[in-house]
Formats: structure tokens, C-alpha cells, sequence
């Protein structure tokens, strides 16, 4: 359905898509090489899912690679963006999409182990990434976009307290980011979606919590990926987003109106 938009600024961009298996990252991956984008496919655990989004963009005449790596592991953020890089020879963009709850805990009984692993995962592997990206980034004038969260305003559901926590760090450093970067021509914005039909909430969230989630949603309807994809689009084109930066663009059907 993608190629049927055409935003000619994103034509041959190189553009590595974290999380890209499934879910919003697998659309966003789409979408972007449906706009003649070349993009890197990253994958943790979920290979054949990430092989059918690279084969699917193939079948139709995208350009597309795969590239895999653990991104709560020291040192592989920064190896994930060096290969997609390599591979791409250069890279003109950045989503930060790779996170996950890591299951529901509530806050007073999470371990040292478990706030490493999702700290490590939501937090701290977007500024891995982020940083080995610049000096590819800053050569022409690229952009960031990370993946947030409802949750960083909202401080979570039951159980996703430090994973609130997490994407509340990824909003903040967004704006951070963006003033830091803005001499060397990078924007960075977010996107924060609401309650999506992915894989993460089939893994984490229960039916009667998914739909307690959808009652508060004014369009009375949980959201999909597809309908988050036109947020990425639009702030990784300069002809569309050129003067926005530091910006988190809200998707979420008015359950939340900041």
C-alpha cells in the first residue's frame, strides 16, 4: 500500500530500521523502501520473520539486508549500525525501534537483573546506537526517530512501571538530542504510539487489559501498525518535517491529548 505514496526526498536514503521483524518496525522497514529508501532489516532472535519482510520488499523491487544483533548486549548497538552502514555504504537515517516490556513485573519486586535487561534494551541501546550513527548521519544530513511510548507520559499499565521508565528516557533524550545534534544538520524526533495490535501486546498485555486499554480510547478502537507508519515517513522527509525537530508525534486514537 505504500508505494502508492511518493515522497521523493526518502529515494535512495540508507536507513537502518531496529526491531524490524515485526510489528511497527517491520512496517516502518516496508513503508521506507517503498519509498526507494535502501534499508537494513535489524533482527534479534526472530530471523525467518525478518527474512519474509527483506524477501517481501524484494519481490517488490525494494532494496533491503538484514542485519542481526542483540541490542541489550554491550558493544552491539554499535556493531548492528557499523554493518548496516558497511553494508549500505553509509547511512542517512536511524530508527531506534528495538524494545519490549520483558514481561509484566510490578516495580517493588523487579531485580537488578531484570531492570539491567530492560534498561539495557529500551535505554541505553538507543544512545549505543544513536551515538555510532552521528558520524555516518552528520556527512549529509540525516535524521533520528525513535520509538517512545504512551507509557513515558502515562507511567505504564500493571507491571510496566520500569518500562515506562525506559521510554520516558527515550522521550527526554529525543529532545536532547535534537539541540545537540542541530549544528551538525541531524533532527531527532519520536514517535509514541498508543495501544497497537502487535506482537507486544499479544505477548504481554491480556485480553481484558487490551480491552480496559481500548474502552479509553475516543476512537473506540485499538490502533495498528500500518497507522502508525505515516508518522515515520513524514519526519524522516526533509521536504515534509525540514523545520521540526525534538519533536514526539503522538499516535494513539486521543487516548492521550498532551
Amino acid at each position: 500500500m505504500w508505494d502508492a505514496l511518493k515522497i521523493p526526498d526518502l529515494a535512495d536514503r540508507a536507513i537502518l530500521v531496529t526491531g524490524a521483524s515485526t510489528g511497527i518496525g517491520a512496517v516502518v522497514a516496508t513503508a521506507f523502501a517503498a519509498q526507494r529508501a535502501r534499508v537494513a532489516v535489524h533482527f534479534n532472535q526472530s530471523a525467518a520473520a525478518a527474512e519474509v519482510v527483506v524477501e517481501n520488499i524484494r519481490q517488490a523491487g525494494g532494496e533491503a539486508i538484514l542485519v542481526q544483533g542483540d541490542m541489550s548486549q554491550p558493544g552491539e548497538s554499535e556493531r548492528v549500525v557499523e554493518a548496516a552502514a558497511g553494508k549500505l555504504g553509509g547511512l542517512d537515517g536511524l530508527v531506534n525501534n528495538a524494545g519490549g516490556m520483558l514481561g509484566r513485573v510490578p516495580s517493588l519486586e523487579v531485580d537488578d537483573a531484570h531492570y539491567a535487561r530492560v534498561m539495557d534494551l529500551n535505554a541505553r541501546s538507543v544512545l549505543a546506537a544513536t551515538r555510532a550513527a552521528v558520524p555516518f548521519l552528520k556527512r549529509r544530513g540525516g535524521f533520528v526517530i525513535n520509538t517512545t511510548s504512551i507509557a513515558a507520559r502515562n507511567g505504564g499499565g500493571n507491571g510496566a512501571i520500569l518500562y515506562a521508565a525506559a521510554k520516558g528516557f527515550v522521550s527526554t533524550i529525543t529532545r536532547g538530542h535534537a539541540k545537540e545534534f542541530v549544528g551538525e544538520g541531524i533532527r531527532v524526533n519520536a514517535v509514541a504510539p498508543g495501544i497497537i495490535a502487535t506482537p507486544f501486546h499479544e505477548r504481554y498485555t491480556s485480553p481484558e487489559m487490551v480491552e480496559a486499554q481500548r474502552q479509553s480510547v475516543p476512537m473506540g478502537r485499538v490502533g495498528t501498525s500500518d497507522e502508525c507508519v505515516g508518522a515515520y515517513l513524514f519526519l524522516a522527509s526533509p521536504l515534509l518535517s525540514g523545520y521540526i525537530t525534538g519533536q514526539i508525534l503522538e499516535v494513539n486514537g486521543g487516548q492521550l491529548m498532551p
